[in-house]
């Protein structure tokens, strides 16, 4: 009996709504971009759909040059889900004030994004907009969103440019993040399947200790020494 080969994926789960980074790093990726795509209000929901089969893919952010690990996203798939990443995407990261028409420097009093591209704009903010409240979204996208839907003539969003495209904001501030070499890594996960080698190929791991004792990363960062890695 000959097995059958598992059916091609059709479906896939990614932050969004309309306009995220992770959507910008997808649509580098032109087999996937085929695909049924389903935007999620938030990364454990990504996993969840997944998980449930509702899609077959799963696709987040997982790390960031300058802000660091995307702990959601690391901590659900060491902790919560059995999932396997089957690619890796990374992208250069430009942020952007935007904000509804009309809507000048001097008036705005509140800054909605998400928690990691506020921090990656921390310098510009604390320069241009030092006394402006900061309110963080599921979403840089969402941010705009929400401004387009809610616009009071006091809100900017930090976002990508093609947020603004899609939500019909203008573009106050260009390249606001405060180092260009910014950039951030997606993941694509699903339920089962380890890909063919690329390459390129790369192993996570999660490594725990059973007891707290003096040395312990140490002794874990040894065994790669000793093996070259």
């Amino acid at each position: 009996v000959t097995d059958l080969a598992p059916p091609e994926p059709s479906s896939l789960a990614y932050l969004g709504p309309t306009g995220t980074f992770t959507e910008q790093a997808l649509y580098t990726q032109d087999d996937l971009t085929t695909l049924d795509l389903c935007p999620a209000p938030s990364i454990p929901d990504v996993f969840r759909q997944v998980v449930s089969g509702e899609v077959d893919l799963g696709f987040a952010a997982i790390e960031n040059s300058i802000e660091g690990s995307v702990n959601v996203t690391q901590d659900t798939l060491a902790f919560e889900v059995d999932l396997l990443v089957q690619r890796e995407v990374v992208i250069s990261i430009q942020l952007n004030l935007m904000v509804a028409a009309g809507t000048s420097l001097a008036d705005i009093q509140r800054v909605c994004s998400y928690p990691h591209a506020i921090a990656q704009c921390r310098g510009w903010l604390a320069e241009h907009l030092p006394d402006t409240e900061v309110q963080a979204t599921n979403s840089t996208a969402d941010a705009a969103r929400l401004l387009a839907e809610h616009p009071d003539g006091r809100t900017a969003a930090i976002a990508p440019s093609r947020a603004a495209e899609a939500y019909g904001l203008d573009v106050l501030a260009g390249d606001i993040e405060d180092h260009p070499e910014n950039q951030t890594r997606f993941v694509l996960v699903a339920a089962d399947g380890i890909p063919a080698p690329c390459g390129h190929d790369k192993t996570s791991l999660v490594v725990f200790q059973r007891a707290d004792r003096p040395g312990s990363l140490l002794g874990i960062l040894q065994e790669f020494a000793a093996r070259s890695i």
